[in-house]
This record gives structure tokens, C-alpha cells and sequence, in this order.
């Protein structure tokens, strides 16, 4: 009906605006029956050449336009992301590990394609990714496939597996490694969490009623390779966080620890947005 005052204002004429509106003189009279009786006002009175507006319809004229321009602006399909001159900020979130495996390598690419936007990266909290995501607070999230929100929408980034890491030179380090040579290693744990000593190489090892030496725990990828690469110590790790440091060597474990999938995750609510899908196609393609 809005629409109809709004056409209604310009033609003064009823025949005329249902002409242009694609309607029947019938109907465009009964919707202005009824704005005239929601507001109060007869809008439009009858003159020697059309209609004449009212005082309280000229008052309307201007901000009924602007606002039917911006109703229209905002339900008209989204217009192509163009990377070039787009100046988006980019918020998600990741462990280090991610930062190496999933982020280092498209950084370059990204800002050469898209040279104004920024790029802003989160500490990943596996239990605060779906309400983040779901308030627009991060763009993406990476976790790991099987541990994912299931209502999230997903993609596979890659497989991973864990290999047995060490700096170069390492005295027992070597392909030939036994399984009681691996127990008896001084080892590093990764725990996100903090503290713990227990992970998924000893749920392995633990099957077979083994157990190995571990005599550190940390937080942080990053750190424990920084600890590989200073002393004797051995850690499992994935395979991608280490393959190109000069100063560590990597050798297949004498036990087979299961890896895990890598995911890229988003909400619903961005899932057609043109620049969020550009943003999205881009990550993938870095790591190919």
C-alpha cells in the first residue's frame, strides 16, 4: 500500500498509477481507501486536472521515498564481491597449529588478492565456536571434523597424520626405531587444555599395555617445537605443523596413532554471502 500512495504521489492520477503499478483502477482505489483510513488523512482530493495531495500526503512524500528506496536496497540481491577494491575485515579463529597449517599459507596470496581487507586472528575455544559464529563475532573457525558443532556448516581442508619429531641430528632418532626405544624416549605433550599427560599416543600405547616417558606438558604447538629443536626431547605431532623446519626431522612412529580431519566451519547466517564465499573458495584453493 505504501507503494501504491508512494506511485499515487507522482501520477495523481488513480488510472495511471494502476497502470504503472500493474494493477486494476479497482484495486489501487481500495488501497487508497484503506491508507486513508490508517492514517487519518484523505491523502487525495479530487481537482480540476487530477488529484491535489494533502498537506499531510506532501509531508509524507520525501520520507515515504527514502524509505521505500532503502526497503528496496536491502531485499535486492547482493551485489558480486569484488576483492580487489573490497575493504573487509576478517575475523577467525584457530590454534597455532592452524595458524601454520591452514592461515600461514594463504596470507601472502590473500593480500595480494585483496589488498585493503585485514585479517584478524582469534584463539580458538572449542566451546565458544558455535555462539561466535552464530553472533557474527568470527567469519570462520577451523577444528578439527569429528569435535565440530554438527548444525555448522563444514568443509574438509585436509587429512592429517602424526609423525615422531625431533631436531636434526637427534642421537636415537631413527627409522628403525623399536617400540620399547619409543616408550623410553623423554617426550613432549601438546595439552591444549593444560597440564595434561595423557593423549592420544598413549590411548594407543595403553592397548597394549605399554606406557611412554612423557616429562613435559605444554600449551602450545609452537612451543614444543621450539623445545625439539633445543634438546633431546621427542614429541608426536602432525605431520604438516613440522615437514618444512630446518631444524627438526620427522620419522613414522613404531605404533600407528590415528590422525584427524581438518575443517573450516561457518554459520548459516553467512553461508550465501558473496564475499564470505569468496573468502571461503580462497582458503581452499591456497591449500591445494
Amino acid at each position: 500500500m505504501l507503494l501504491t500512495l508512494d506511485t499515487l504521489l507522482i501520477e495523481h492520477n488513480v488510472t495511471r498509477a494502476a497502470e504503472r503499478l500493474n494493477l486494476s483502477q479497482p484495486s489501487v482505489s481500495v488501497q487508497l481507501g484503506k491508507l486513508r483510513e490508517i492514517l487519518g488523512d484523505p491523502l487525495l482530493l479530487p481537482g480540476p486536472r487530477g488529484m491535489l495531495p494533502t498537506a499531510r500526503a506532501n509531508q509524507l512524500r520525501e520520507p515515504l521515498r527514502h524509505a521505500l528506496e532503502a526497503l528496496e536496497h536491502a531485499i535486492m540481491p547482493a551485489s558480486p564481491f569484488t576483492p580487489e577494491t573490497a575493504t573487509h575485515t576478517w575475523r577467525v579463529s584457530a590454534t597455532d597449529y592452524m595458524d601454520v597449517t591452514v592461515l600461514l599459507p594463504m596470507l601472502q596470496g590473500l593480500y595480494r588478492a585483496a589488498p585493503h581487507t585485514r585479517l584478524a586472528v582469534l584463539d580458538m575455544v572449542p566451546v565458544q565456536i558455535a555462539r561466535q559464529l552464530e553472533h557474527g563475532e568470527i567469519d570462520l573457525a577451523f577444528h578439527t571434523r569429528h569435535d565440530s558443532p554438527l548444525h555448522l556448516h563444514q568443509r574438509l581442508l585436509f587429512k592429517e597424520h602424526y609423525v615422531l619429531v625431533g631436531r636434526v641430528g637427534h642421537p636415537q632418532l631413527h627409522s628403525k626405531l623399536t617400540l620399547a626405544q619409543f616408550c623410553a624416549l623423554g617426550h613432549v605433550l601438546v595439552s591444549p587444555d593444560g597440564g595434561g599427560f595423557y593423549g592420544v599416543t598413549d590411548t594407543v600405547l595403553a592397548a597394549l599395555g605399554l606406557s611412554r616417558h612423557v616429562v613435559l606438558s605444554v600449551p602450545h604447538f609452537l612451543f614444543a617445537t621450539t623445545v625439539l629443536a633445543n634438546t633431546d626431547l621427542v614429541s608426536v605431532l602432525p605431520s604438516r605443523l613440522v615437514r618444512d623446519n630446518p631444524q627438526l626431522q620427522m620419522i613414522e612412529p613404531p605404533i600407528e596413532v590415528p590422525g584427524f580431519e581438518m575443517a573450516m566451519l561457518w554459520h548459516e547466517r553467512s553461508h550465501r554471502d558473496p564475499a564470505h564465499q569468496w573468502l571461503r573458495e580462497f582458503m581452499v584453493r591456497s591449500l591445494l
